[in-house]
């Protein structure tokens, strides 16, 4: 069995419904990005990720690049690990609402025009033939691997904190949930 270390981004210059789209780290999120790594880097030789693997958005590369220097290597982005897609015909300023409403219910309920609940089953699928890897990706991503993993059909069930680790075993094909990462004592943002 191999290990994956799902990582949630470090702490974003702005969430979303804000202006930016596709924000940065603040300079909490770099030191955050900076401790994951040095956690990653700690532990055992035959436990620490050969592989960073990232979401195309630049919080989720922000947050990989320390790990991947650390270990000499390019981060490859994979959209497979990205965040939800926002459904094509809501305007930008409404993702916040349609989120807080997603965020209420079960896969299968989210409004728009794309299979949700296979949406999950897709990133769960993104992780399996990946070992010895550290995935950077996002709450709702996380959530979709953890509910698969579970059963759980709340869209949000885990909560994990900015940099929060999660650890997965995969044998190539299936994944097993080792340990959760650590939970924001506050919301989502």
């Amino acid at each position: 069995m191999s290990r994956l270390y799902l990582i949630r981004h470090g702490k974003p210059a702005a969430t979303w419904g804000g202006h930016d789209d596709d924000p940065g780290l603040d300079e909490t999120g770099r030191v955050q990005a900076e401790a994951a790594r040095d956690f990653l880097l700690a532990l055992p030789p035959e436990e620490r990720p050969r592989l960073v693997v990232s979401s195309p958005l630049a919080r989720c590369r922000e947050t990989a690049e320390p790990t991947a220097e650390a270990l000499g290597i390019a981060v490859e982005i994979d959209p497979g690990v990205g965040e939800i897609p926002t459904p094509a015909a809501l305007a930008a300023e409404s993702r916040g609402e349609w989120l807080r409403q997603a965020f209420q219910g079960a896969w299968a309920e989210i409004e728009g025009d794309l299979d949700y609940d296979a949406w999950r089953q897709q990133v769960a699928q993104a992780l399996q033939g990946r070992g010895d890897t550290a995935v950077f990706s996002h709450f709702v991503a996380i959530n979709a691997v953890i509910s698969v993993l579970t059963g759980e059909d709340r869209v949000v069930s885990f909560r994990p904190d900015h940099t929060s680790i999660t650890i997965l075993e995969t044998d190539g094909k299936t994944l097993t949930l080792i340990e959760k990462g650590r939970e924001a004592s506050t919301g989502v943002l």
